[in-house]
């Protein structure tokens, strides 16, 4: 009976050791693309086999002498050689679990400092990042990117930066409307793009900070570290890296009111039913110019719920939890469903049902998907 559980038990944590290995894992904190994230890489790897050499040495110690002096059928055990008093050795392995502290603490503090300090230049890039239940919202707050110095130019879940530029984020967890109810203002949220940068948690009523950089153009995906709710696996994000140009051109596009649709068209009807008071998806979402011109200032600032106005340009939505495909089709019912039962796609989201009917469902995705 104790053999079968233990083979049991061993091929449980076999898989579990496989599917760390799985193609599909979408998270490598072990392949840094950006300097800060090879910082702390560079100070793992020794920090890891000195950690290594010293499992080995003091288990290898153990089970030697487990095997050694067990108690064997028949046999009375058999006691090593004591060297209690041994002055010498208790000398040596003081001074040298010392040594070895010191010798991980220097360039660990130094890299703290490093990866704590804010960068320099006039080319970074300041994101306030609000961590909600459960998704991301990252406000561009510098005025050559920002609407006005009180209007942040805002995006969810997708966070847009150039590459070789040092993007310094601000953590905070107080989005939406701050009242002592406000479930986000009460919950630890912890930002984790890994390929780019270290771990920093979003504390309630404090503000964290880290600074990020990517090498290449690219996607690099990023998750909640820190468990927040029911939810909390499918709160991530993704930094998509772009060259300066892209991402001048990314500005100016996202500063863009949304499309107006044809008149009479699906996307048109779709319009309507996200602007009418019953349906109410304009009481928490903002797309700007949704009542008209705007001359480049969004309504009314919202962190109740993602900004919307350039929905079709992103390539992720719900949390990063749908990802857009080679087959438009896919997407489109990933976007359906989620406007037919928020609640069920994303247990414990904060989005109501409506009871939408399938021909509203078809307008709102035929709108939505306009908005480039």
């Amino acid at each position: 009976m104790r053999k079968k559980a233990l083979w049991v038990l061993g091929l449980i944590a076999l898989a579990v050791l496989l599917s760390a290995c799985s193609p599909n894992n979408q998270q490598d904190s072990l392949d840094p693309k950006g300097p800060y994230a090879q910082k702390i890489d560079t100070l793992f790897q020794p920090v890891f086999w000195i950690a290594v050499a010293v499992f080995v040495i003091v288990e290898g110690g153990i089970l030697l002498l487990i095997v050694k002096y067990r108690r064997r059928r028949h046999q009375a055990a058999s006691i090593p050689p004591q060297i209690h008093g041994n002055t010498r050795l208790e000398i040596g392995w003081t001074i040298l679990p010392a040594l070895i502290l010191v010798v991980i603490a220097v360039p660990t503090v130094t890299t703290v400092f490093e990866l704590a300090s804010k960068p320099t230049g006039d080319n970074v890039i300041n994101v306030d990042v609000y961590g909600h239940q459960w998704w991301w919202q990252f406000d561009y707050t510098d005025p050559e990117i920002a609407f006005s110095e009180s209007v942040p130019l805002k995006t969810a879940n997708e966070l847009v930066i150039p590459v070789d530029t040092p993007v310094y984020v601000t953590l905070l967890t107080e989005g939406g409307l701050i009242t002592g109810d406000n479930p986000d203002y009460k919950v630890i949220h912890s930002f984790w793009p890994p390929e780019l940068a270290g771990k920093q948690d979003a504390i309630p009523g404090r503000e964290g900070h880290m600074t990020l950089q990517a090498d290449d153009p690219g996607v690099y995906k990023g998750s909640c570290g820190e468990f927040c709710g029911l939810s909390h696996a499918n709160m991530r994000f993704q930094v998509v890296a772009k060259t300066q140009e892209e991402f001048d051109a990314w500005v100016q596009q996202q500063k863009a009111d949304g499309v107006p649709p044809t008149a009479g068209s699906a996307e048109a009807q779709g319009r309507e039913i996200f602007a009418s008071e019953e349906e109410q998806c304009i009481g928490c979402h903002t797309i700007q110019g949704i009542d008209g011109p705007t001359e480049g200032l969004p309504p009314a600032a919202s962190n109740v719920a993602p900004a919307l106005t350039h929905f079709a340009s992103r390539d992720c939505f719900a949390g990063c939890i749908f990802e857009r495909t080679d087959d438009p089709e896919e997407y489109r019912e990933a976007l359906a469903a989620w406007l037919r039962d928020p609640a069920a796609v994303k247990p414990g989201s904060k989005m109501p049902d409506y009871d939408l009917t399938e021909d509203q469902i078809d307008s709102l995705v035929a709108y939505l998907l306009s908005l480039e």
